[in-house]
């Protein structure tokens, strides 16, 4: 018997971006003996724009992975049929694109360089894990679809013409 959507989502999100982009990033500010100094107002309101950006895309990410893929982002519990609609027929991981977002957003926010550094090891980290290991795991799962999708379809920068499945 499947749980609930509202529960099957609970854990994905506080162990996965919780941890990204509230849990280490705290740990980070309290190792650095962070201290908040004023930012320039243009960069609070890019800053403010980016998170809400962020979190309205992630939002529409796991909304299409429980409405299309009847699954979640979390390993133990994927979708089960691949999802090519909305963001996805941009490219191809606009989940971890929102969750990019949200870490500027929040190095911006809280001035941040130590959050901008976690940024960057986080983008390069994921770089080398979804071509070596994420992608492998979707071909086996969804064979000839996910290689005819992965062919039209960017890996991280969006294509402005959304690629429509024949």
């Amino acid at each position: 018997m499947k749980m609930p959507a509202k529960r099957r989502w609970i854990v994905p999100i506080l162990i996965l971006p919780m941890n990204v982009l509230i849990f280490i990033p705290a740990v980070i500010l309290w190792l650095t003996n962070y201290q908040w100094t004023a930012n320039h107002p243009l960069l609070l309101v890019v800053g403010g724009m980016f998170l809400l950006l962020g979190l309205g895309l992630a939002s529409w990410t796991m909304w299409l992975f429980h409405s299309i893929g009847q699954g979640t982002a979390a390993p133990w519990d994927p979708p089960q049929r691949l999802v090519v609609a909305g963001p996805y027929r941009h490219v191809r991981n606009p989940m971890l694109t929102s969750v990019f977002i949200m870490q500027a957003a929040e190095a911006l926010l809280l001035n941040s360089w130590a959050i901008a550094i976690l940024l960057v090891i986080f983008v390069i980290g994921n770089m080398l894990y979804f071509p070596l290991v994420e992608e492998k795991a979707l071909e086996n799962r969804f064979g000839e679809a996910y290689r005819e999708y992965k062919r039209h379809v960017p890996r991280w920068v969006p294509c402005l013409r959304p690629w429509r499945a024949t």
